[in-house]
């Protein structure tokens, strides 16, 4: 064999390198399954942390709306504690007509834990407005500390007295990737776990008959 057909395919191929290289880098097969791969994880954490404050915040509205409507209640006298009339309601079923509100997103359980209940309800007369707490009451001062129901009570007052109705509910967030981003309250050497909605509305009361 001459030396001139040895070197001749290695000469074919040199001149086809070039070629090869150029479609090689032109080609983009699997380039949007790869960046598909890298930007999902990061995409959907941001679709469940939207959805996940949506909701939140959507339900805390709820609570709002249902504080503003059984304060109207209580400042009008449509509903009214110890007076003996029709319209006097216990803790119970105060609590009843407040979650029959709250129905659309937010579900009062039957029976709850003493120690870890969702919602709570205090609804209390005061001297003035200054003496009313500006505060969300917590056993500690630490950033996630848990909420301190010890103070809270039902008595509202009658005609002209000067109330509060506040609503606090722990709302669970279901993604455990966002929870620890979006809770703001836990219970002492747990993970985090809940949103806590709060809700206040303080009114004088009609001098109703």
């Amino acid at each position: 064999m001459k030396l001139d057909d040895q070197a001749r395919p290695r000469r074919a191929l040199r001149s086809r390198l070039p070629r090869i290289a150029g479609r090689l880098r032109r080609s983009r097969d699997g380039t949007a399954a790869i960046e598909f791969g890298l930007l999902a994880f990061p995409f959907f954490l941001l679709v469940f942390a939207t959805i996940e404050a949506f909701i939140a915040f959507a339900g805390e509205q709820l609570l709002e709306n249902a504080v503003d409507t059984m304060g109207r209640q209580i400042r009008t006298g449509q509903i009214t504690y110890g007076l003996g009339r029709t319209t006097d309601l216990t803790a119970e079923q105060f609590r009843a007509r407040f979650c029959a509100e709250i129905s659309l997103m937010i579900k009062c359980p039957a029976t709850e834990d003493p120690d870890d209940r969702k919602l709570y309800l205090d609804v209390r007369e005061f001297a003035s407005f200054a003496a009313i707490p500006n505060y969300i009451p917590k056993v500690s001062n630490e950033q996630f500390s848990d909420l301190d129901p010890t103070s809270f009570a039902y008595r509202p007052g009658g005609p002209q007295s000067i109330n509060i109705v506040r609503a606090y509910y722990r709302w669970e967030v279901m993604t455990d990737l966002v929870r620890p981003f979006i809770t703001n309250i836990r219970k002492d050497g747990s993970m985090p776990r809940d949103y806590l909605m709060v809700a206040t509305a303080a009114f004088r009361n009609e001098n109703y008959p």
